[in-house]
């Protein structure tokens, strides 16, 4: 069973598609009463967004910002290429994310968070939030990550990320937990490729750093 689960929307029109597929054996009974296919679909895939669905967008704002600055880190602290190549992958593919969601919340009509460089806090309606979402680094943590060098940078680099990307994993599933959340068309698929995204990457990361001795702290 995949993860993420299908909008009913979805499974409805595809139910739709499919009585139509075999429709060739009840001709003669007679006409399907008529409607508009633009309609069907726009039943299926327009479907009003939710709190839940905002504040998803606005803390995953957040979450990404402390993600870039993580990786902003790495071309003069690590000693990996792979772990360069990595970070720059994570900055171009969430700073397009952060403009995703910022465009959602915008077109909707509600207020775009302004997190700090190292997503700790975010600044909204001209008032300042402390904003610490599952997985997201502490102060100390971030001040550690910092201080790094090297093959240690590069090891706790994949440490962190690898906590940072499982928090995001579950800020989805708690999306999709919440009823009638992620039934709108773009939050269902926005928080379904983050899913499977970061899925990848953990998989990736944990491979990466089973190749330098694992986490800091463990023997080599």
């Amino acid at each position: 069973m995949s993860r993420f689960p299908s909008p009913p929307g979805v499974l409805a029109l595809l139910g739709l598609t499919l009585a139509a597929c075999g429709g060739g054996s009840q001709a003669a009974a007679g006409p399907a009463p008529a409607r508009d296919p633009k309609a069907i679909l726009a039943d299926s895939t327009r479907r009003a967004w939710t709190r839940a669905d905002a504040d998803f967008m606005t803390g995953m704002i957040s979450h990404h910002a402390q993600a870039i600055t993580m990786s902003r880190l790495a071309p003069d602290r690590a000693a990996s290429n792979s772990v360069k190549i990595l970070a720059s992958r994570i900055i171009n593919a969430q700073q397009d994310e952060i403009a995703t969601m910022s465009l959602w919340l915008k077109d909707r009509g509600l207020p775009v968070p302004d997190p700090d460089p190292k997503g700790m806090k975010m600044v909204m309606d001209g008032h300042e939030h402390m904003m610490l979402m599952p997985g997201m680094l502490s102060e100390a943590q971030m001040a550690e990550l910092e201080a790094a060098r090297g093959e240690a940078f590069d090891r706790l680099f994949l440490t962190y990320m690898i906590q940072h990307h499982e928090g995001a994993l579950t800020m989805v599933d708690q999306l999709f937990a919440q009823q009638g959340a992620a039934q709108e068309d773009l939050v269902f698929k926005f928080a379904s490729d983050v899913g499977v995204d970061q899925t990848t990457e953990v998989a990736r990361m944990h491979r990466m750093l089973d190749a330098l001795g694992g986490p800091p702290g463990a023997s080599h």
